[in-house]
């Protein structure tokens, strides 16, 4: 009897321990739970206050998204500006050695007199536009906001800078940094397109296609016949071949074109077929920026006016731009036409002149008498 209430209280103690390591083991479990759900809450909270943002949309969502892709973009067109630059620079000196070696000794030939005057002025006028807009595109800054404090009023703060940005001023990611009135960054000139180099930009653009269309209509009897002959060497290359499977000593071999000929018509394809792409193309963008600036816009504000002109119309409120001034006015202010004299020697004639303004605040330019209704900047 006394050995079985031992072992009676042996196993009961036994139990006891074992519901106790149970209850413990409970217990614990259920703190592990509470402080996991707590770390989970205090997780979510944390990720939320830094990421939360009353205008996030999917727009900034897929922004977002693909900012690695826009970050390899950058660094690649940021590498690559010099290659683009010295592109332009050969593909246009070898244009204007062609046009000299090749097509001005046949006009000096084959023209009258006015004709050679004629071509050779406005040949060498429009050469110097190109050279003298493209380089002051290139080496002109387009603006920067000043980085210490000042009483310039601003619209927003740049979340890159960390600084104010006024009205018309956004940041290229290329240049990294804030421009005054950015238009876009153009890898073509290794620079930013902005409110001290736009004239410059678009000069460059309108003379290039001048240029283009220019040698493309002049040379184009020229390349009829350099691609007829060239056609007419292939021809012979392939009698010559067979000539010379089948010869016999009555047979003649074909006419042989030098060196000099075949130079001579494959410079003229050359030049007929680079001319007439970079027309088309650079027409178009060229084209583009004449609208836009017939607006009072730039590239980036044409993207923002068009979201507020659609926020307005749902209200049933009409939009207006606070920077157009009418087509005529828009071109004068643009160009830095203040008389009429202006007209041939700020935009027919070479001008390193500063556009109107600072690029800081936007008051109704000198030029012009009236000014639109005023509205918040954008």
């Amino acid at each position: 009897m006394v050995g079985m209430r031992s072992r009676q209280r042996f196993f009961a103690s036994i139990m006891r321990l074992f519901l106790r390591c149970l209850r413990l083991g409970r217990r614990r479990r259920l703190r592990l739970l509470k402080h996991i759900r707590e770390l989970w809450k205090y997780g979510r909270l944390s990720y939320h206050s830094l990421v939360y943002n009353s205008f996030t949309n999917s727009d900034v969502i897929i922004d977002s998204l693909f900012e690695p892709i826009y970050w390899i973009v950058d660094h690649v067109t940021r590498w690559f500006g010099v290659v683009f630059v010295a592109l332009v620079l050969v593909l246009t000196s070898s244009i204007v050695l062609i046009v000299y070696l090749c097509v001005l000794p046949i006009i000096l030939q084959t023209y009258s007199v006015s004709w050679i005057s004629w071509h050779i002025t406005y040949g060498h006028w429009n050469l110097i536009m190109i050279v003298f807009h493209y380089y002051k595109a290139i080496s002109t800054p387009p603006g920067y906001p000043p980085q210490a404090k000042t009483e310039i009023p601003s619209v927003s703060i740049c979340r890159k800078c960390i600084s104010p940005k006024p009205a018309r001023t956004h940041h290229c990611s290329i240049c990294n940094r804030c421009i005054l009135k950015m238009d876009h960054h153009c890898p073509w000139l290794n620079n930013c397109v902005g409110h001290f180099n736009h004239r410059y930009f678009l000069s460059f653009c309108v003379f290039m296609t001048m240029g283009c269309v220019y040698c493309s209509i002049s040379s184009r009897e020229m390349f009829r016949e350099a691609y007829a002959a060239i056609e007419k060497m292939k021809m012979l290359d392939k009698e010559r071949l067979q000539f010379a499977a089948n010869q016999t000593y009555y047979q003649t071999p074909p006419p042989v074109y030098s060196f000099r000929e075949k130079m001579f018509h494959k410079c003229i394809v050359y030049l007929w077929v680079l001319c007439s792409s970079v027309a088309f193309a650079l027409g178009a963008l060229t084209l583009w920026h004449v609208i836009l600036i017939s607006r009072g816009e730039t590239s980036i504000e044409r993207h923002i006016n068009k979201k507020e002109k659609q926020r307005l119309q749902q209200k049933g409120e009409v939009f207006q731009n606070p920077y157009s001034y009418g087509c005529i006015n828009n071109w004068r202010v643009f160009l830095g036409v203040e008389t009429e004299r202006h007209w041939l020697t700020r935009v027919l004639l070479p001008s390193a002149h500063s556009p109107d303004g600072d690029g800081l605040v936007w008051n109704t330019p000198s030029c012009i008498s009236s000014k639109p209704a005023s509205i918040l900047a954008i």
